[in-house]
C-alpha cells in the first residue's frame, strides 16, 4: 500500500485508478477523492438567462458529510444528523484493445456515483475478455478487491455493467459489502431528482422492473411458508394457500404495483396530447433539445427562452420535460422543449419507462443535438444519443448538431471537433456565443410557409390577422377603407380557408 499520495494534488480518484492499473501486480493503492472528469471542473456554470435557480439551492439544502454525527453540544435538545457519505471502490473490466472506453466508462461512473451522493476512494480495472459467470472479476481480483475495500473502509462497490443477480450475491459474498451495478446507480439518481407526479410514477416502474428478478432472502425470512388468508389488507383471492412462500408474495404484490403504475403513467398521456393536438392545431412547429447528460441542455433553453430550468453541475439534473415557445428571427413561433438526458448503457427499463416523456422528440419537427464540447470524448457521447434516438423511432428527423461549453474549448480543439461533424454550430449557454447562429440555424430548418398570397380583411375579422402571425409570415400590411391588406406566405393546407379574403394568389 503507497500512502504518499496527497488527496490534495489535483488528481482525481479515476485518475490515480488508471495510472496505477498499469503498474499493479498485486495489493492495493488507497488514495483520497477529487472531481470525476464527466462534470464540470468548477460549479461556475450558472449565468444571468438562468434565473435564480431556487430549486437548485432547495436541492442542495440537505448537505452530504462524511460520516454520521451530530450536530449537538447539549444532548437534551432534539438530535438532527446529517446524512452519510458512502465510501465506494468501483470496476471494470476490459478487453483487449479496449482500454480507452473502459477508462471513459470509469470516469463518468464515477461522476455518476458522486451525483449519486458517495465518495470514491479507489477501483480496480481488470482485462479478461469476459467477465467471471461466477463474481464477474476473476477469483484473484476478486479477492484483491476484498483487500481494498477492508484498506480504505469502504461500504459499497460499484460495478461498471450490469450484473446478473448471482454475480452479485458471489461477489458480496467476497468482499462482504453491499455491491450494486451501474444501472443501480442511474435509477438512484433519477429516484432523487424525479419532482413530478409522471417522473416519479416513471421512476418507480423502472426501480421495480429492475428489482423483481433480483429479490433475495435472508436465512429463511423470505422462504417460510405463508399458508391461510395471508394478505389480510385486501389480498382476497389468490392470497390463500399453504405452499405461497413469502418470497412469491412479495413478487406477486411487485407485478400488482408495476400494473398499477403502468396504467397511471397511461393516464398522464390524455393531457399531453391534449397540447399537442392544440400546438398541432394551430400548426406551431416544435423543436427538441435531445443530447448526452450534463451537456448543458437545459442552460441552453435558458439561453434561448429565460425558462429558468434548474441547472446543476450533475447527471440527470432535469428529468421532466419543459417546453416553451420562441420565435424565429423573422418572427415565426415555435415550442422549445427541453428533455431527459441519455448516458452509454442507458438502462432498457428507464427507456421504456420514459418512452412517453420522449414522445417530445420523436413528435418534433427538428433534434437540436447536443453534445459537450469539452469533454474527452464527444464522439461516444454523439453514438449514444443517435442509438437512443434510433430506439424511439425518431432517426428521420432532421438534426441539428450542436457543441456546447464552447467557452471552455481552445482552437486546436474546435478543430478537431469541426472534423468530427463538420457542419456543427459551436455555441456557450454560459457567455451566449453562438447563439444567434443556432437560431438562423433552426429558422432555416423548420418547415416554412410556401404559398404566398394578398388578403383584403375586414377590420371586424382581427382573429384572420392573428392567425396570419402565427401560422404564417406577414411580409407586407397595408390599411385600407374597406380592411387590412396584407401580404403572406402560408401553408398550403390553410389557402382553402382563408378563400373569402384573397385578393391575388402568388
Amino acid at each position: 500500500m503507497t500512502d504518499d499520495l496527497s488527496p490534495d494534488d489535483g488528481q482525481s480518484a479515476v485518475d490515480r485508478v488508471l495510472a496505477a492499473e498499469g503498474s499493479r501486480a498485486a495489493g492495493y493503492t488507497r488514495f483520497g477523492s477529487g472531481r470525476a472528469t464527466a462534470l464540470n471542473a468548477t460549479d461556475d456554470y450558472v449565468g444571468s438567462a438562468d434565473g435564480d435557480q431556487f430549486e437548485r439551492e432547495d436541492r442542495a439544502a440537505l448537505r452530504r458529510v462524511q460520516g454520521l454525527s451530530t450536530e449537538l453540544e447539549d444532548v437534551t435538545e432534539v438530535e438532527y444528523r446529517q446524512l452519510r457519505l458512502e465510501n465506494v471502490v468501483l470496476i471494470g473490466i476490459y478487453s483487449s484493445g479496449s482500454l480507452d472506453d473502459a477508462e471513459n466508462s470509469l470516469r463518468e461512473l464515477s461522476a455518476l456515483a458522486e451525483t449519486a451522493g458517495a465518495v470514491v476512494l479507489d477501483g480496480l480495472l481488470q482485462r479478461r475478455p469476459h467477465p467471471d459467470p461466477s463474481t464477474y472479476l476473476g477469483k484473484g481480483k476478486a479477492q484483491e478487491l476484498a483487500d481494498i475495500v477492508r484498506a480504505v473502509g469502504a461500504d459499497t462497490v460499484i460495478a461498471d455493467t450490469e450484473l446478473a443477480p448471482s454475480q452479485r450475491r458471489a461477489l458480496e459474498d467476497v468482499v462482504k459489502v453491499k455491491v450494486i451495478d451501474r444501472t443501480a446507480v442511474i435509477l438512484d439518481i433519477f429516484s432523487q431528482h424525479a419532482k413530478s407526479r409522471e417522473g416519479k410514477a416513471q421512476v418507480e416502474l423502472a426501480q421495480l422492473e429492475y428489482l423483481l428478478p433480483r429479490l433475495r432472502g435472508w436465512g429463511e425470512s423470505m422462504s417460510r411458508q405463508a399458508g391461510g388468508q395471508v394478505g389480510g389488507a385486501g389480498a382476497g383471492m389468490g392470497s390463500r394457500g399453504p405452499g405461497e412462500t413469502k418470497i412469491e408474495l412479495d413478487r406477486r404484490r411487485i407485478h400488482t404495483r408495476m400494473a398499477r403504475l403502468r396504467k397511471q403513467i397511461k393516464g398522464f398521456s390524455p393531457a399531453r396530447e391534449a397540447k399537442r393536438a392544440n400546438r398541432g392545431r394551430f400548426e406551431v412547429p416544435s423543436v427538441a433539445i435531445a443530447g448526452y447528460t450534463n451537456a448543458g441542455k437545459s442552460s441552453l433553453l435558458n439561453r434561448i427562452t429565460q425558462a429558468g430550468v434548474l441547472v446543476e453541475n450533475a447527471l440527470f439534473a432535469t428529468l421532466d420535460a419543459t417546453v416553451r415557445r420562441s420565435r424565429t428571427p423573422d418572427g415565426r413561433l415555435y415550442t422549445l422543449a427541453d428533455t431527459v438526458g441519455f448516458v452509454r448503457n442507458l438502462p432498457h427499463q428507464l427507456v421504456e419507462a420514459f418512452r412517453s416523456t420522449l414522445e417530445e422528440v420523436k413528435q418534433s419537427d427538428i433534434i437540436v443535438h447536443v453534445v459537450d464540447g469539452s469533454h474527452p470524448d464527444p464522439g461516444s457521447q454523439i453514438a449514444t444519443v443517435r442509438d437512443v434516438i434510433g430506439e424511439i423511432d425518431a432517426r428521420d428527423i432532421p438534426e441539428i448538431l450542436v457543441f456546447n461549453k464552447a467557452d471552455l474549448i481552445d482552437d486546436d480543439q474546435r478543430l478537431l471537433l469541426r472534423g468530427l461533424q463538420p457542419d456543427a454550430i459551436f455555441v456557450s449557454a454560459r457567455t451566449g456565443e453562438g447563439i444567434d447562429e443556432l437560431q438562423r440555424r433552426i429558422a432555416e430548418v423548420l418547415p416554412a410557409p410556401e404559398v404566398e398570397v394578398t388578403l383584403v380583411v375586414p377590420y371586424d375579422r382581427g382573429d384572420v390577422i392573428s392567425r396570419l402571425h402565427v401560422q404564417g409570415r406577414v411580409l407586407k400590411t397595408e390599411y385600407l377603407e374597406k380592411g387590412t391588406r396584407v401580404r403572406a406566405l402560408v401553408h398550403p393546407s390553410r389557402v382553402d380557408a382563408l378563400t373569402d379574403f384573397v385578393e391575388h394568389r402568388g
